[in-house]
């Protein structure tokens, strides 16, 4: 081992492994804002922030954060630095009942000139009359209110909490400041990993802040487990493949209903849209080792064929449901290999969103000109009332006609008569569509009944 570049620690000594009872995120969490890690951006020398924090001046607060950047680490620092009562809800289980037990207590605190923070985590979970619940006591000054979130706080919280309070954003931790976490926490004798005999080079603990995706509480957990597996088959040294099982058992920051998961998909299909194989193949694997369903990804190519493809190629929508029937069918791993057939497919594939901007534009005239009425000639005709009324009356049946097509006749409502909707593009397929239309235009003004004016403009 190279004992310049290994740190080492005493997994047989008793202290530790009694510490070991609590994770070591929570073991080694900072309490004091000089050992705070990260989030320059806000905590800067000269910020508005940790100039609120070092006088003891808070304010009500959202942090909004991925996972493991330190929320909760930040609040509980707060709390120290104000001398303020720290308080803490979930909002996964609490509720007004919960507020109100709070409120009561920071009542009687008031009283004696002791100030109380209220820290409630995944405060996005709050329905709109609990987060109403919190307004007054906020309003009022009655305690410092600390809410934390991995939601965009635009989209889940309420326009009331949201005025109340300042929205401050966390970012990912960098690489660096992770190899910092890291290396306090095995440095750490009191309350991390101690001194105790199993080394881990400086390379792997690098390893584990590169894979750890900017979450300090991922990168400490495979920290702690690497060290676990050790110390269980009496090694002296975390080695490569140690660590490289340690990383097969962590689970990746992926959360099927938050951010990160719409920023990946969003991403997948910007590839897509982009022409972008390599981009489109690394989010669909980075979603893949994430645990998300493959079938919620088949939908979304389906979606891609048809929205960005389109007619420039029909053959994308085919290959797009045929890998969703082969996940379908057979799951993983062959599933995947289809759905990466047909990503990489999508993605060099002419593109051509006239289907979809067509649709869009179909939609708002509906909505727009309401119940225009069926010209009669299109109206079916049943009934021998229907027929004396006209209905059906004067349709030209297409197949009649040299190409299939009956020059001048109108499908649209008299209103919406010179309306074109539909516009291909110049892509793959649908150079050809654009020409064949353009050709039956013509044929449309040259009829004795044409279907466009002369003035018409539309392409």
């Amino acid at each position: 081992m190279n004992t310049t570049d290994a740190i080492g620690f005493d997994f047989n000594d008793s202290a530790t492994r009694a510490s070991s009872v609590r994770p070591l995120a929570a073991r080694v969490r900072p309490t004091s804002i000089e050992n705070y890690c990260g989030q320059e951006h806000i905590l800067g020398p000269d910020s508005a922030l940790r100039q609120a924090i070092l006088n003891g001046e808070l304010h009500s607060m959202i942090l909004w954060g991925p996972p493991g950047t330190g929320k909760t680490t930040l609040a509980k620092i707060l709390a120290e630095q104000s001398r303020a009562q720290f308080e803490t809800l979930s909002a996964v289980s609490a509720g007004v009942k919960d507020i109100r037990q709070v409120v009561e207590l920071a009542k009687q605190r008031q009283q004696s000139n002791i100030s109380t923070l209220l820290f409630i985590d995944e405060v996005h979970r709050f329905n709109k009359s609990q987060q109403d619940a919190l307004l007054p006591h906020i309003e009022d000054g009655l305690f410092v209110f600390i809410g934390a979130t991995t939601e965009n706080p635009s989209f889940e919280l309420n326009n009331a909490l949201l005025s109340r309070v300042r929205v401050y954003t966390l970012q990912s931790l960098s690489v660096t400041d992770l190899i910092n976490v890291l290396t306090r926490a095995i440095q750490d004798v009191e309350n991390g990993l101690g001194d105790c005999g199993v080394g881990i080079d400086a390379s792997l603990i690098e390893k584990i802040a590169n894979v750890a995706d900017g979450d300090a509480r991922s990168a400490l957990g495979m920290l702690e487990l690497a060290v676990q597996f050790a110390g269980a088959r009496n090694l002296d040294h975390v080695d490569d493949a140690l660590l490289a099982e340690v990383l097969r058992e962590r689970a990746s920051r992926f959360d099927k209903k938050g951010e990160h998961f719409y920023d990946q998909i969003s991403a997948l299909h910007k590839s897509v849209r982009g022409s972008a194989p390599d981009g489109a193949l690394y989010w669909f694997a980075r979603m893949l080792e994430g645990g998300c369903d493959p079938l919620y990804i088949a939908r979304r190519v389906v979606r891609m064929a048809s929205e960005d493809i389109g007619n420039a190629d029909p053959r994308a929508l085919t290959i797009a449901l045929n890998a969703w029937d082969v996940q379908s069918r057979l799951g993983s791993p062959e599933g995947e290999l289809s759905l990466a057939q047909a990503v990489v497919y999508l993605a060099v594939a002419p593109k051509s969103n006239a289907v979809y901007k067509a649709l869009a534009h179909a939609k708002k005239i509906a909505n727009e000109h309401g119940a225009e009425p069926v010209p009669l000639h299109l109206r079916n005709a049943p009934t021998d009332l229907m027929k004396s009324l006209d209905y059906g009356a004067e349709y030209r049946y297409a197949h009649d006609y040299d190409e299939a097509y009956a020059a001048g006749e109108n499908y649209l409502p008299e209103a919406l008569k010179d309306e074109v909707i539909y516009q291909p593009t110049e892509q793959g397929l649908e150079a050809k569509i654009k020409a064949r239309l353009a050709h039956f235009k013509t044929l449309d003004l040259a009829s004795e009944t044409p279907r466009y004016s002369d003035s018409d403009s539309n392409q």
